[in-house]
């Protein structure tokens, strides 16, 4: 997965690079690892997952942690002078926020000229599995309703292009990052589809029956036969979008568009996601 995700992505060494939204900091290891020499800055709004970020990097690279600095700090409000960074790096973080669009202007505000912004983000609708399922799709499309009732979007993969346009950014490439898992792929099966993806759903199943979405029955039935996906005979396929773009002229952002608080390591299971 991480080399699925990750190719292509290294930032020359004394490059000044922000990740946004770092988590538990399972990104920023691959950052330090393909970018020796870089000068990272890692932040995010929870000061527990920056713990958790700072331990993980010094257990898995701990010859990079002097070459990274660690920030609690609102992504609508970003603590850094205009054109602070060369590039900035962010993995499953837009698909978390109520305003991608006001935060990505943000973002556009702290990139020098020239500099190139990275985006990883998954979109569920690109799901294919076998043995196909109605009751497997439906507990899925419950997983994206409650991430969308949170405020957040579990299809935004596909709104990439226009969202980086839109505030901003020009050269906007995006490119399709496909997983697919079979009998042949089975550390896939088993880490993807089964612990990853399968678990990220089966998350949010009190939530789905407190939300009167589902019943018991349905929604045992529906993860049942997901599983069966990461089992001998089954197959799973699911997308991924990387998106590249350079800095471009800053967009006027209507006054209307209101301020909304982002969070970067969902705290509620219906904003479960690949981190």
């Amino acid at each position: 997965m991480a080399a699925l995700l990750h190719a292509g992505t290294a930032y020359p060494a004394g490059s000044r690079v922000l990740e946004v939204g770092c988590g538990v900091g399972a990104q920023t290891v691959h950052l330090v690892s393909s970018s020796p020499g870089a000068r990272i800055v890692a932040i995010d709004r929870s000061a527990a997952s920056l713990a958790q970020a700072r331990a993980h990097l010094a257990a898995h690279a701990p010859e990079a942690v002097a070459d990274v600095r660690w920030h609690r700090a609102d992504l609508h409000r970003l603590p850094f002078s205009d054109a602070s960074f060369d590039h900035l790096f962010l993995c499953f973080v837009l698909e978390h926020l109520t305003d991608p669009l006001r935060a990505l202007t943000e973002l556009r505000r702290v990139l020098r000229p020239g500099g190139t912004l990275t985006a990883i983000e998954g979109d569920h609708g690109s799901v294919v599995f076998h043995p196909d399922s109605p009751y497997a799709r439906r507990v899925i499309d419950h997983q994206t309703a409650l991430q969308s009732a949170a405020g957040g979007n579990a299809l935004i993969g596909r709104q990439l292009h226009p969202l980086l346009s839109a505030a901003g950014f020009a050269d906007v490439v995006v490119g399709p990052r496909t997983v697919y898992a079979d009998a042949q792929r089975p550390a896939l099966a088993d880490g993807f589809t089964r612990k990853t993806f399968v678990a990220m759903v089966e998350s949010v199943r009190d939530e789905a029956l407190a939300a009167g979405l589902t019943t018991p029955a349905d929604w045992d039935r529906g993860i049942t036969d997901l599983r069966r996906a990461a089992e001998p005979g089954g197959s799973f396929h699911y997308t991924f979008f990387k998106a590249v773009a350079r800095a471009g002229s800053l967009p006027r952002v209507s006054s209307s568009v209101g301020m909304h608080t982002n969070n970067f390591t969902p705290g509620a299971s219906s904003a479960a996601s690949f981190t």
